[in-house]
C-alpha cells in the first residue's frame, strides 16, 4: 500500500459507495467451533431510496440483518475477489482490505465497480431471506479539505486509501461524540471511562497519528494524550489503547507516545535502504534538512558486502522518544487488526518490543505495512537539479507514492521487517455481534480479564511546599497473591543524574515518604524510580 499510484481529475476526491457497511464477526457452535458470519452494521438511510431498486425490499434492510450473497456469490467469496485487487501485505490484511473496501471505493485509488448494481441477499431478525437491489452512488468531496500533505512528509508512513475510507465513514455513519478533548485532536484519537465487572478502566481509541510534522504539533499531540490519561477522573488501574483501524501518520508521534505507559527507555524502529546506485546518490545529494547523509557509507559499502539492504538507523533520536518519560502507572494493553497499518505497524511494534504491555488482535496480524512513505515530489526534492534527468513531471494532476525506507524490529526480534509480516499478537479475539452492534462490549470485557491479571503501580512525587530542595514520595503495587515479588521492594531518588538516596518499601508501598533533596542549588533534576523484589524498574517519576 505504500507504494500506489493515484488516479488523476475527476477521480480525485471521489467516491463510489452503497449505502451500509459489512463487518465480520464469529458465532460459538458446540460441534464446530466458531462459525463465521457477515453482519450490515450500519445503514445510510437516506441514501437508500435513491440506491434501492425495490422499497418494498428496503423497509427490511436495518441494521443487524445478515449479509449472505453478493449477486449470487457467497458474501465471504465476494470479499476475497475484492481483496484480490487490493494491495494486502499477508491474506489477513488483504481479506480486511477487501471488507473494508467492498462498500466504500475511493476512486482515485481503487478501479470503479465493474457492476452497475449489486443483488444483497440477507436474512432478517425473524429469518426470512430477501434480496435487495441497490444501484452504486457516487459521492464528490470537491472543497473538502483533501487528504493532509505537509512539508516534510518523508517522516509519514500512512495507508491513503484507509485514512480517505475513514473520512467517508466518520463522515457518514460515525455517530457524534462528548469527548473532553483539545479541538485541534478531536479527530486524532478520544478517550473514555469503560466499566467491565464494577471495575473501571480507561479507554483510549487512537484513530490515526495524522497530525503536521512539526515538534510544536506533535509535542502539543503528546501532550494532550498526556494531560487526558493521567486526569484524576480518568482511571488508573489499567488503560485498553485501540488502535484497530488507524491508516497510520506521522512516525514521530507514534513513536514519541510510547513513553507515556513505560518505566522502560524507549528504542525507536529502525529504517533501511535498499542498497543501489540511485538510492547512493539520493543520500549524498539530498539537502541536509533531510538527514539522509547517515545512511551513505553503508549503502556504498554494499558493492564489497553484496548486502541487500543499508545499515538500520532511527528516524529521530533516541532521547527524543523519552523527554517525558513514563506518567501512566497501570498496566495497559494495546488491541490491533488487520487494518492497523504503517506507523500503526510501527507503533505497535514498539510497543511490544520496548515491553509497554501485550497485544490483544481482532486478527491473526497487523497490515505489515511498516514502512517511511515518500510521494514522488520527495525524490526530485532530494536529487536538486540532478533529478530533470532522473525523473519526468507526472502527467495532469496524479500522484506516486512509494516506500523509501523499510522498518525493522529491535530488542528480542532485532532485525525482522515489518513490511510483509506485521505484528502477530499475544491474544486473539474473534468478534462477536455483541461486539458490532454495543459498541466491542465482548472486546473490551476481554482485554479487562487480560488487565486484571497484572499489577498496578501508583507512583507521585510533589516538591514539598516551604522547602527548597524536598519531595514528598508516595508509591503503591498492588498484585496477585501469587506474584508477590512484583510488589515495589525500594524507591532510588537521583538528584542532577547522581544517586541521592534508596529507600525501602513495606508491604509494597511508600506513603508520604518526604526526602530532602540537599543544599539548594540554581537548578537541578530528579528522577525517582521504583524496582521490584526482582530488581525490575517498575515505575518512573521525573521532574520536567
Amino acid at each position: 500500500m505504500h507504494t500506489s499510484y493515484f488516479l488523476p481529475t475527476p477521480f480525485i476526491d471521489h467516491y463510489a459507495f452503497l449505502p451500509f457497511l459489512v463487518e465480520q464477526y464469529f458465532e460459538s457452535d458446540g460441534k464446530r467451533g466458531r462459525v463465521e458470519k457477515f453482519l450490515v452494521s450500519l445503514v445510510l438511510d437516506q441514501a437508500l431510496e435513491t440506491s434501492s431498486a425495490s422499497s418494498s425490499n428496503a423497509a427490511f434492510f436495518k441494521s443487524g440483518v445478515e449479509a449472505l450473497y453478493w449477486n449470487g456469490v457467497p458474501i465471504r467469496r465476494a470479499v476475497e475477489i475484492n481483496g484480490e485487487n487490493q494491495a494486502g501485505s499477508n491474506p489477513e490484511a488483504r481479506f480486511a482490505r477487501g471488507l473494508d473496501n467492498l462498500t466504500v471505493r475511493p476512486l482515485d485509488t481503487s478501479l470503479p465497480p465493474d457492476e452497475k448494481w449489486v443483488d444483497l441477499t440477507y436474512k432478517t431478525a425473524a429469518g426470512e431471506i430477501l434480496t435487495l437491489t441497490l444501484e452504486w452512488l457516487v459521492y464528490s468531496a470537491d472543497g473538502e479539505p483533501a487528504t493532509p500533505k505537509f512539508e516534510q512528509k518523508r517522516r509519514a508512513a500512512i495507508d491513503v486509501k484507509k485514512y480517505k475510507i475513514n473520512e467517508f465513514k466518520k463522515k457518514f455513519f460515525a455517530k457524534p461524540r462528548s469527548v473532553a478533548i483539545s479541538k485541534a485532536f478531536q479527530e486524532v484519537f478520544y478517550a473514555e471511562v469503560r466499566r467491565v465487572s464494577n471495575r473501571e478502566f480507561g479507554y483510549l481509541r487512537l484513530f490515526s497519528f495524522e497530525v503536521k510534522d512539526n515538534r510544536e504539533t506533535i509535542d502539543a499531540f503528546i501532550n494532550e494524550v498526556r494531560r487526558v490519561i493521567t486526569d484524576a477522573n480518568f482511571p488508573q488501574q489499567g488503560l485498553i489503547i485501540d488502535v484497530r483501524g488507524n491508516p497510520g501518520g506521522k512516525i514521530r508521534a507514534g513513536e514519541k507516545l510510547l513513553q507515556l505507559f513505560t518505566p522502560g527507555r524507549i528504542k525507536p524502529e529502525l529504517f533501511e535502504f535498499i542498497n543501489s546506485p540511485l538510492n547512493l546518490e539520493i543520500c549524498r545529494r539530498a539537502p541536509k534538512r533531510m538527514d539522509l547523509l547517515r545512511w551513505a557509507d553503508s549503502i556504498a559499502e554494499s558493492v564489497k558486502t553484496g548486502a541487500t539492504y543499508s545499515m538500520g538507523f532511527p528516524l529521530q533520536p533516541e532521547e527524543w522518544c523519552n523527554e517525558i518519560g513514563q506518567v501512566y502507572y497501570g498496566p495497559v494493553i494495546l488491541i490491533t487488526d488487520a487494518l492497523s497499518y504503517s506507523t500503526t505497524d510501527i507503533f505497535a511494534a514498539g510497543f511490544q518490543d520496548n515491553g509497554v504491555g501485550e497485544i490483544l488482535g481482532t486478527s491473526d496480524n497487523t497490515g505489515a505495512g511498516g514502512a517511511n512513505m515518500w510521494y514522488y515530489e520527495d525524490l526530485i526534492n532530494a536529487l536538486g537539479p540532478s533529478s530533470r534527468t532522473q525523473f519526468k513531471p507526472l502527467p495532469r494532476d496524479t500522484e506516486l507514492q512509494l516506500a523509501m525506507r523499510r522498518s525493522v524490529r529491535i530488542g528480542r526480534r532485532e532485525g525482522r521487517p515489518l513490511e510483509e509480516l506485521g505484528i502477530t499478537p499475544d491474544h486473539r479475539h474473534h468478534m462477536t455481534r455483541r461486539d458490532l452492534m454495543n459498541r466491542n462490549s465482548d472486546l473490551v470485557r476481554r482485554a479487562a480479564r487480560i488487565l486484571e491479571t497484572k499489577p498496578v503501580y501508583s507512583l507521585s512525587v510533589q516538591p514539598v511546599k516551604g522547602r527548597n530542595r524536598a519531595l514528598r514520595i508516595n508509591a503503591a503495587s498492588k498484585v496477585q497473591p501469587r506474584d508477590h515479588k512484583l510488589r515495589i521492594s525500594r524507591v532510588d531518588i537521583f538528584v542532577n543524574g547522581r544517586p541521592h538516596k534508596s529507600l525501602s518499601a513495606r508491604n509494597g508501598a511508600l506513603l508520604r515518604k518526604t526526602v530532602s533533596l540537599g543544599k539548594p542549588q540554581r537548578s537541578f533534576d530528579w528522577l525517582v524510580q521504583a524496582f521490584d523484589y526482582n530488581n525490575n524498574l517498575v515505575a518512573v517519576a521525573r521532574r520536567h
